[in-house]
């Protein structure tokens, strides 16, 4: 079985290299690198998960994750963001970006490497139970093979939190599921976000779906469901 391949992409050698031994203690294949343009022009090939810096000098870590989000290839890549940043509205930024995880600077090099872990497992569960079928109603589909979502012939851009909930939602259709349990199934386990936060990734969903906003339904005092 061949090892998983990490990228630790951060402006600090020394927690670069701090991060890299301790991956490859666990068998992950690991390459480190200072700045965004270097991990580009290496390319990311094979690459199972992305740690990623925030804040580092020319490209930041969001603006090489819009870069990869926007490409195929590179769309479904996890990313875990390191960051010194630890309010709730640059945790959000993260995940609308298609962050899977995010720890703040300073941390506990085994609590990053169990997050690995959990976001490789949860990456290869999603894969695994994800069926090559789409996900449909009317002219609302999800090809769940490639990740996409187009609203009567015409693709549209979900952030992949907002892409998730609409997965969840189509694939239950008619079951209520509270905010705790959206925040359980869509967000990574320990981190720690508001109910706000899904009502404003349901708002922002709706909008992008146009007609079929509708069909996601507010139960007061509930929840969310999709009305088939």
């Amino acid at each position: 079985m061949n090892k998983q391949k990490i990228f630790v992409i951060d402006d600090e050698r020394d927690i670069c290299d701090i991060l890299v031994y301790n991956l490859q203690r666990e068998g992950y294949q690991t390459a480190s690198f200072l700045s965004a343009d270097e991990a580009l022009q290496h390319g990311f090939g094979d690459v199972d998960l992305l740690l990623l810096d925030v804040m580092m000098p020319g490209k930041s870590g969001f603006e090489l994750a819009k870069i990869l989000k926007a490409d195929t290839a590179t769309r479904n890549l996890p990313i875990i963001f390191i960051t010194a940043k630890d309010s709730e509205d640059d945790t959000l930024q993260g995940f609308d970006l298609g962050g899977d995880d995010y720890v703040t600077k300073p941390f506990s090099v085994k609590e990053v490497v169990a997050r690995v872990k959990a976001v490789l497992q949860r990456s290869s569960k999603l894969s695994e139970e994800e069926s090559s079928e789409p996900l449909s109603h009317e002219g609302l589909i999800v090809n769940v093979a490639d990740k996409t979502v187009s609203v009567d012939g015409k693709s549209v851009a979900l952030t992949k939190t907002e892409y998730e909930m609409l997965c969840l939602l189509l694939r239950n259709k008619g079951k209520v599921f509270s905010r705790s349990q959206l925040l359980k199934e869509i967000w990574p386990e320990g981190v720690i976000v508001t109910d706000r936060t899904v009502d404003v990734n349901i708002t922002r969903m709706r909008k992008k779906i146009g007609r079929y906003a509708s069909s996601i339904v507010t139960r007061q005092g509930f929840g969310y469901y999709f009305e088939a």
